[in-house]
């Protein structure tokens, strides 16, 4: 029986300077999609590219006294090592220079004007030549360019045009009756309000002011212009048009494509110009375009002139492409806007890789070699707590396939560190050098065999995000292909007696202050100049209050807790008493909001809970924790969290 084929995408990239960390975060999206899917037994075929033609390109090579194509092959080459160091699973590296591609754009280009689809007339607008974009007067922003925020260009010249307008109810129909054809929904909102409902124009596919691109074989003073050569990018490398029946062949296994993963400001060329050429082409449309939010530096979007960019190879070089890696998919729900902060990366390489799941694999290493000789124990009956950890451990696959079927990465992941910390709060509620004082052997192999289980599964369901790790903790424990297959992320499916060698720590633990100013040195903005502060002068928060450094900030844990059972409590007008689940357990929390909530409004309330403070007796009620709130005079709101954070998920 042929395997379930998948084919996904990500746009190919325009050659302008060195690729930032939103490049990356795109890029590596894609590649964690496509090797979920791998594991999961799918024939899966990844493109990525470059975009190579148009004016930018011609007037910079003009400058280095280059031909287009010379100045390019050095830049090609640097995106491909970026995405040999990041270990980039793609099959297809497709430049529109290539000949496959641009025969086909020319073939296009004519059989689209035969059939009426495309028409000359004259372009008469306004141009952005760094995004290479048409804008009307209505588009504008401030009369300046709505995506980069640049001065734009009064263009009046010879152009063909798409007949857009011919086909958008056609699309609009699509839309209504493939609801999960683009994502996040927001983004199809968007589409509709901006672009369709105001009146889509048509769309320009051709200019005269330049010669660097694919030319018109019936008119060859014109050049295919960028969409219509980009977007084609998507059929080109897998065959279509083809001589080649080989090629032909792989066309009609792999379209339409699965998922088109796109950044946020280019979903319009994906879900509106890119079907309806389809369409016209008469073609099936791409199963999903996703479009994901920004990677945003304080600065905001990433851009050179900004002198915001962060470079992706400082980092890797720095950390290693799996704490990047994991990083970038852990840190924000795909689909939002997040900002990179120095403080962000560090706290999540200190708690996530080192402290969580770099010191589960090594304590339990160091404990096979203290206890067993370093040889996995065969393990006895279970009991209570082993049952729970194996079935949160089986809960978590499943889990972790919900939210990688919908492309949520950071929820994933999350599932996948609530079975890293349970193992590790396993340990030390089970004490295994407690059970080798007393000489409880079979009681001691069969938790060691549980904690081996517990990494096992764990590294199995890390693959997709990681790919250094989980090879070198696998090659340690000496696990077979079997025992690593996806379907054998089951605790009991590992089998013992192997021997575990020993190993450094995957994730050493960083110094705080040393790596958040070599960051925030690698991520200041050139273009501004801090004024000095007096020495000696006492830094202030907002509030008043003295500043703390990330060390204090880090003895706080915060915890997403849900709201089960809340009441007021007896002889105390201002106390409300919860219970409060807290994913692993369950606290009763006291706090002092009965004035401005009614109890059975919070019930069911995802809120945010310090779950380290020492328990204190309010009114003789103990509380095991704290509800943070916001308030401002007679003002008092609960911290929440959308309903989706999983209990128990940390808060930074």
């Amino acid at each position: 029986m042929a395997k379930p084929t998948f084919y996904i995408t990500t746009p190919i990239y325009y050659p302008n300077d060195k690729l930032h960390i939103g490049h990356a975060y795109t890029t590596v999206a894609a590649d964690a999609m496509a090797r979920y899917k791998r594991l999961r037994g799918y024939d899966v075929y990844f493109l990525t590219g470059t975009d190579e033609h148009g004016q930018k390109i011609q007037t910079r090579a003009a400058q280095a006294g280059l031909p287009p194509k010379q100045f390019l092959d050095p830049i090609i080459d640097w995106i491909q090592s970026l995405w040999k160091k990041l270990d980039i699973s793609y099959d297809d590296f497709i430049r529109t220079t290539e000949e496959r591609h641009t025969k086909v754009v020319a073939d296009i280009f004519e059989r689209l004007l035969k059939q009426g689809d495309i028409y000359l007339s004259e372009y008469e607008g306004w141009y952005c030549t760094p995004d290479e974009s048409f804008w009307t007067e209505r588009e504008l922003k401030d009369g300046k360019c709505p995506e980069c925020g640049r001065e734009v260009q009064f263009v009046r010249e010879a152009s063909y045009f798409f007949r857009m307008s011919k086909y958008v109810d056609k699309l609009v129909q699509y839309y209504d009756e493939n609801p999960e054809f683009i994502e996040p929904v927001g983004r199809k909102t968007e589409m509709l309000k901006n672009f369709i409902e105001p009146g889509l124009q048509d769309l320009c596919v051709s200019r005269t002011s330049f010669d660097w691109g694919v030319h018109v074989k019936s008119d060859p003073k014109h050049v295919v212009y960028v969409w219509l050569d980009a977007l084609t990018n998507y059929i080109t490398a897998i065959g279509y048009g083809s001589d080649n029946p080989e090629q032909r062949a792989k066309f009609e296994k792999y379209w339409p494509a699965d998922v088109h993963v796109v950044g946020k400001d280019i979903v319009r060329f994906h879900t509106i110009y890119w079907p309806i050429i389809l369409m016209a082409l008469g073609l099936p449309l791409p199963k999903k375009v996703f479009g994901h939010g920004f990677f945003l530096a304080k600065g905001g979007k990433m851009s050179k002139s900004k002198g915001n960019v962060i470079d992706p190879l400082r980092l890797i070089d720095r950390y290693g492409r799996d704490a990047f890696r994991y990083f970038l998919l852990r840190e924000i729900p795909f689909g939002q806007d997040g900002v990179f902060t120095p403080e962000a990366m560090v706290e999540r390489l200190n708690y996530d890789l080192a402290n969580d799941f770099g010191n589960l694999v090594h304590r339990t290493a160091a404990m096979l070699g203290r206890f067993t000789d370093r040889i996995v124990p065969e393990p006895g009956a279970r009991v209570e707590q082993d049952e729970a950890l194996a079935e949160l451990a089986e809960s978590t696959r499943a889990k972790v396939e919900e939210h990688m079927d919908k492309m949520q990465f950071s929820l994933a992941l999350t599932e996948i560190w609530n079975l890293v910390r349970a193992a590790n709060k396993y340990i030390d509620e089970c004490q295994p050098w407690r059970l080798h004082k007393e000489g409880q052997t079979d009681r001691l192999q069969t938790v060691l065999y549980h904690m081996v289980e517990a990494i096992r599964v764990s590294t199995i369901l890390v693959q997709p995000f990681m790919t250094d790790a989980p090879a070198a903790i696998r090659q340690q424990f000496g696990w077979t292909a079997d025992e690593f297959a996806w379907t054998a992320a089951v605790i009991g499916m590992g089998g013992h007696g192997k021997h575990v060698a020993e190993a450094a720590p995957l994730f050493p633990r960083l110094d705080v202050e040393k790596e958040i100013e070599a960051l925030t040195e690698m991520t200041t903005n050139q273009h501004t100049t801090a004024k000095a502060e007096p020495q000696g002068a006492a830094k202030v928060a907002p509030t008043g209050k003295p500043q703390i450094g990330i060390d204090a900030f880090d003895q706080v844990e915060l915890r997403v807790g849900q709201v089960l059972t809340a009441k007021k409590v007896e002889g105390a007008d201002k106390l409300l008493q919860f219970d409060i689940d807290l994913g692993s357990e369950k606290r009763q929390i006291v706090s002092g909001i009965a004035k401005f909530y009614q109890p059975e409004e919070l019930v069911g309330k995802k809120v945010v809970v310090v779950s380290n403070l020492k328990p204190a007796k309010l009114r003789g009620v103990e509380s095991q924790g704290m509800i943070l709130c916001a308030s401002e005079g007679d003002k008092l709101s609960i911290v929440s969290v959308p309903d989706s954070m999983p209990n128990g998920a940390i808060v930074k």
